[in-house]
């Protein structure tokens, strides 16, 4: 899965700040970090800074300096949907009313939204995007207006015609490939268990994991879903059985399913999971899949609460996202904007035993884990890439992570493969 930095950087930077964070290992008092090339060389105390290092000195000051955050679940091009779909829906009706508006919109209003999304995402300390691609017509051309890495998705439904989803999968690898440049990284989405087929499925697998891209796909997200392949039943199977062949339902979960059709794997990042029996959790650990949790996402469709504990105890990698504003509700007098940092405020408080470090790893090493860049992205060690976000803070090192995981408003500063993105360093530059 290759995610390239730029060819070019500029030159050697020392980096000063009050507390330096890795994440992967504990806080660091009166930090510094060295930028080279795109790269780290150097992360530690100030007063270690390696002897002669020939650099320009930037400090900080009063902030937390740690990687960038990583999304790894998000619909930029439905940024300006916030707002749009009535409140309240069920999901089937919430899914109905998004295939009709998605059918409203033309190719300048995806590509304005996608270009809203990637900013809200870079004001927000958001280096890295795991982004399903609706509209693959936007590209390659929509990965130049924004800094960000994105690692995009290609969308594929398809369960009309069993018979024709392989070659459905080989079109799109073929345009895809073609897409596909030095800086950026691509991956494949089949969307969903009920809009896609055993085939589909199957035929993604097989053409992801010959060339090691990532997949990403949306499995028992709602209740109606978890009805639909286990019962048989239900709005959603009333909505589809008109649409599709419906032999693979009542035959279990659909992660069961997706078991079943040789899908599961370390390269699978599975979406929301939120309506998982014990043995889903066991298949997914054992498969070493990925899961992704959208919390305000979870919380606007009133979902039930969400396993963590069982998958945290299996061993599963627990990655987070913000998913589209298309179903996140906003508060009173606020514009509600894609947002990580929110995304771990709402986990804290609907999941108050789960420790402050372990809703940060969620956005930061374990989402570089499920992407394959261990050491590379989210975490501040040498070698690894420079994505580097800075948040102010004046309290005790102690409350470190804390602090990072309820921050509100802008990022200082950001900077990615060694370049200022945003702040008062990308201004000047």
């Amino acid at each position: 899965m290759p995610v390239h930095p730029p060819e070019s950087h500029p030159e050697p930077e020392l980096i000063r700040a009050r507390i330096v964070l890795p994440v992967s290992r504990p806080p660091i008092a009166d930090g510094a970090v060295l930028v080279n090339r795109g790269r780290l060389q150097f992360v530690g105390r100030w007063a270690d800074t390696p002897a002669g290092a020939a650099a320009k000195c930037v400090d900080l000051g009063e902030v937390i300096l740690l990687p960038g955050l990583i999304n790894a679940h998000c619909h930029l091009d439905y940024t300006h949907m916030a707002g749009l779909i009535p409140p309240g829906l069920e999901f089937t009706d919430w899914l109905k009313y998004l295939v009709s508006l998605k059918a409203s919109w033309c190719l300048a209003e995806f590509a304005a939204s996608w270009r809203a999304g990637a900013q809200m995402l870079l004001r927000h300390g958001v280096t890295t995007v795991v982004n399903t691609e609706a509209v693959p017509e936007l590209f390659p051309h929509q990965w130049h207006e924004t800094p960000l890495r994105v690692v995009s998705m290609r969308e594929l439904i398809g369960f009309k015609d069993p018979q024709d989803a392989a070659a459905l999968v080989q079109t799109a690898v073929a345009q895809w490939a073609q897409c596909a440049g030095p800086h950026r990284s691509i991956g494949l989405a089949p969307h969903a268990p009920y809009s896609t087929c055993a085939q589909l499925l199957q035929a993604a697998a097989a053409a992801a994991r010959a060339r090691r891209w990532p997949l990403s796909t949306h499995v028992a997200e709602s209740e109606a879903e978890y009805l639909m392949f286990t019962a048989a039943a239900g709005p959603m199977y009333q909505w589809l059985k008109p649409q599709r062949d419906m032999s693979d339902c009542g035959l279990g979960s659909p992660v069961q399913w997706l078991a079943r059709c040789g899908y599961l794997g370390p390269e699978l990042l599975a979406v929301h999971c939120n309506y998982l029996v014990p043995e889903d959790i066991a298949l997914l650990a054992a498969h070493g899949v990925s899961v992704v949790h959208c919390p305000r996402s979870h919380a606007y469709f009133g979902h039930r609460p969400f396993p963590w504990q069982a998958l945290v105890q299996a061993g599963a990698k627990l990655c987070l996202g913000t998913d589209s504003l298309a179903s996140v509700s906003g508060t009173a007098g606020q514009p509600v904007e894609l947002d990580l940092f929110a995304e771990m405020q709402a986990l804290a408080a609907a999941a108050p035993p789960l420790e402050p470090r372990r809703i940060l790893e969620m956005a930061t090493v374990n989402a570089a884990h499920a992407l394959g860049r261990p050491g590379q992205l989210g975490e501040l060690v040498e070698g690894a890439w420079a994505d580097l976000i800075a948040l102010p803070f004046t309290g005790s090192i102690h409350q470190a992570t804390e602090a990072v995981v309820h921050h509100r408003g802008p990022v200082v500063a950001s900077q990615i493969a060694g370049r200022w993105v945003w702040g008062a360093q990308a201004a000047g530059a």
